[in-house]
């Protein structure tokens, strides 16, 4: 019984000089130990318009390999329709799909690959791109140093924050962000305590750094005693964040570009906001007393994680106590 190898180079070479030599593909194979299907494929994959020429033979399977070795294998037509499913139907993250597919079937498959697989749809024309929450921002390497929605002076990152904010043992430590409006025009910003939820949010005119700043500390100077720590995402306007934290008496950090998870109470916040200012909102229409109506509703809704108390209850135990 034959034993498995690939056919290499040499192989090839003298492929070439007996098929030259009139030989058939039977004798071929007889001659160098492969079956006569295994010389039948390799003449039919690598012949070009000028015959059978074991250079360009070797090129041909080269490339086929590489190709082969940066698909993913778990990346099958089925795993392929289930993605296309939950983003046009669900309008599923590519890392909430990541999650459902390890959790559910096992499939250990990376939201990056994912986000392959959508980008190459869309370079054939397909439209998965489009069920993307992002889908209009242009893709950069996750994690690059430029990546996202600008550069920030003096940025300090987040990897720096202390430890002690990641427990959520104590109160003061806030994420920031901006939810835009329609066309970029006026936008909210919201901050949330990580400990109680307690949200604020105000109306922007125009996100400016200025603005942002101006409004920030409007809203937080009234609890600065309970701000240590914000934590932002990397948009321009809080290219202020240094006059934000004199003020404040507070640090400032900034989340790792395309890592929300790292603001999840701020991003889940915003969810809950949309509800009320779904996207397509024109922010500069919105009356600041439906903004503060807005932020007292969620104040004074109970949740879970809370078990069920609410953001203003916790907040206010916790502040008694120092």
């Amino acid at each position: 019984m034959r034993t498995y190898r690939r056919i290499a180079y040499e192989d090839r070479c003298q492929m070439y000089a007996l098929q030259k030599a009139g030989k058939t593909q039977a004798e071929i194979g007889q001659a160098l130990g492969f079956s006569q299907g295994t010389v039948s494929r390799e003449l039919a994959r690598n012949t070009g318009r000028r015959g059978y020429r074991f250079q360009q033979a070797q090129r041909s399977a080269q490339a086929r390999q590489q190709q082969i070795r940066h698909q993913p294998r778990k990346l099958t037509s089925q795993v392929r329709r289930a993605i296309a499913r939950k983003l046009r139907a669900e309008r599923w993250s590519p890392e909430q799909i990541s999650f459902w597919l390890r959790a559910t079937r096992g499939i250990d498959l990376s939201h990056e690959w994912i986000y392959q697989m959508i980008w190459a749809n869309k370079r054939t024309g397909g439209d998965l791109w489009q069920f993307l929450r992002r889908r209009g921002k242009h893709y950069n390497r996750r994690g690059a140093q430029h990546a996202g929605r600008g550069v920030i002076p003096h940025r300090v990152d987040i990897a720096e924050r202390p430890a002690i904010v990641d427990r959520k043992t104590r109160l003061g430590d806030w994420e920031g962000d901006t939810i835009v409006g329609a066309r970029h025009q006026g936008g909210l910003l919201t901050h949330v305590e990580r400990k109680s939820l307690l949200t604020t949010i105000s109306k922007l005119s125009r996100p400016t750094a200025h603005a942002t700043h101006r409004a920030t500390v409007h809203r937080l100077n009234p609890l600065r005693d309970h701000v240590h720590t914000i934590t932002y995402d990397n948009g321009k306007e809080f290219a202020g964040h240094r006059k934000t934290a004199q003020c404040l008496h507070a640090r400032v950090f900034f989340a790792t570009p395309y890592h929300a998870w790292e603001r999840g109470v701020n991003e889940n916040t915003n969810g809950l906001i949309r509800d009320f200012f779904p996207k397509g909102t024109d922010c500069t229409t919105i009356h600041p007393a439906t903004v503060a109506k807005v932020e007292r509703l969620l104040n004074r809704r109970p949740r879970k994680s809370l078990g069920f108390q609410t953001p203003n209850e916790v907040f206010r135990a916790l502040a008694k106590r120092g």
